[in-house]
């Protein structure tokens, strides 16, 4: 069974608003989007950085809680 390599804590998305789109980024030599997620005002999404996700691109106002800290996306 494939286990993925963790590289981060947990962060947490929560939607300010409705339509908020969480978008994963892959690693590599050519960044590509892998994975996306619509989130409605008051969902929340906890998720991580793996082998395969490099960065997280977050469209429209959101909470965004990391352990480095809290920034609201607007």
């Amino acid at each position: 069974m494939y286990e993925p390599t963790i590289k981060s804590d947990f962060f947490v998305i929560k939607a300010l608003e409705d339509g908020v789109s969480v978008i994963g980024l892959t690693r590599g030599n050519d960044t590509k989007f892998h994975h996306s997620e619509k989130l409605d005002k008051g969902e929340v999404m906890i998720a991580q950085f793996t082998e395969h996700t490099s960065a997280v691109k977050v469209r429209g106002r959101a909470m965004i809680q990391t352990s480095h800290g809290e920034m609201e996306n607007s």
